[in-house]
């Protein structure tokens, strides 16, 4: 919300509707007028993409564990 009321002069409002729309990932509303603005809603959808994806192979990691343990095959001896 700093950097989009920072960049493109926006409201308190904007900010948080530009801010949520981006994290939920359904893009941003309007477009935007500065270069840095430009440059802070690029970075800032790249960023929460990425961690978006970092954290939910967090989670997803501890289960496809154990989904592949059930196909451990034992030596015969």
């Amino acid at each position: 919300m700093v950097g989009y009321n920072y960049y493109e002069n926006m409201g308190f409002v904007d900010s948080y509707l530009h801010a949520a729309l981006i994290l939920s990932g359904m893009g941003p509303i309007g477009e935007m007028h500065t270069l840095g603005g430009k440059l802070f809603l690029a970075s800032y959808s790249l960023f929460s993409g990425i961690i978006f994806l970092i954290v939910m192979a967090i989670f997803i990691a501890p289960l496809f564990h154990r989904f592949l343990h059930n196909f451990l095959i034992k030596d015969v001896e």
